[in-house]
Formats: C-alpha cells, sequence, structure tokens
C-alpha cells in the first residue's frame, strides 16, 4: 500500500476542506461588504490596469464565497478546492509582483476581522503558500467527501 492509497487521508481532507472553506468565507466577507474598499486594495498592488481593478474587485468576492461554500458544505467540494488553488496561485504571483517592487502593504484579505494587517512579507507568501498545498490536498484526495453531497447521494431505504 502506498502513502497515496491510505485511507486516513479521507478523514484528514475534512478538517483541511473545512478550515480553507473558513478561510475563504472570512476573506471574502469585507470584500462583499465594502467593495470600493477592496477596489483601492486592488488598486494597491500596481498590477492590473485601472480599468480591470473595479471588474477584478466585483468578480473575485463572489468567487471566493462560492468556494468557501463548497468547501465547507462538501457540495462539489473538489472543485471548490480547485478554485480555492487557483485563487492562491494568482494571490502568491500578486504577492510575489508587489514584493519585488518593494511596495509596502498589507495583504487586504482579512480587513473586517479586527486582525491587524502585518505588511506583506515572506511569512505572507509561506501562509498562502500552505493554503494552497491545503488545497491541492483537497482535489487530491477528497473523494468522497464528507458534508451535504454524500448525504444526498445516499440512496434512500425501500
Amino acid at each position: 500500500m502506498s502513502l497515496l492509497d491510505w485511507k486516513g487521508h479521507r478523514l484528514l481532507a475534512l478538517p483541511a476542506r473545512l478550515y480553507l472553506g473558513a478561510v475563504f468565507l472570512l476573506a471574502c466577507w469585507h470584500k462583499l461588504v465594502d467593495p470600493q474598499a477592496f477596489a483601492i486594495d486592488v488598486a494597491t498592488y500596481q498590477i492590473l490596469p485601472l480599468s480591470l481593478v473595479n471588474l477584478t474587485a466585483l468578480c473575485l468576492p463572489p468567487i471566493e464565497l462560492a468556494a468557501g461554500l463548497m468547501l465547507v458544505s462538501g457540495v462539489r467540494s473538489r472543485a471548490g478546492a480547485l478554485l480555492a488553488a487557483g485563487m492562491m496561485v494568482v494571490f502568491l504571483a500578486a504577492l510575489s509582483l508587489a514584493m519585488a517592487k518593494g511596495l509596502e502593504l498589507s495583504c487586504g484579505c482579512f480587513a473586517s476581522t479586527g486582525a491587524a494587517e502585518d505588511p506583506i512579507s515572506y511569512k505572507t507568501l509561506l501562509r498562502d503558500g500552505a493554503w494552497l498545498v491545503l488545497a491541492i490536498y483537497v482535489v487530491i484526495f477528497d473523494r468522497r467527501p464528507l458534508g451535504l453531497e454524500s448525504l444526498l447521494r445516499r440512496p434512500s431505504p425501500a
């Protein structure tokens, strides 16, 4: 039996999926509530042309919300994890570019949670990298998720 075949992955994928879903739900909240502030955060990275800043600020939070809900509920959890992984790749690229430019700014991810935002740093890259690894883990090992989808698929007693 290889490590990939270990049956414990299904159980480990559950807390990974729930944690990752909670991260995305928390991250999208302030962006949905205050899209103007989030648009300023996006513009501060100086990566996108100004014509795409508002579009990004309006489109990204519902995608984060959808990914978070899929992960937490267990409905299409692997698709939610794939969305999360894709967003983490983009976030890591944006952080890396901003750091390479020497920009001193906050991540802008959790502005409404009351947590003081630290300036972006290698710690931010490590954190987001860990979330990317979690998302990939869920994509690979969450084959039969424990959640609403598994309840909906169960055959009803005759």
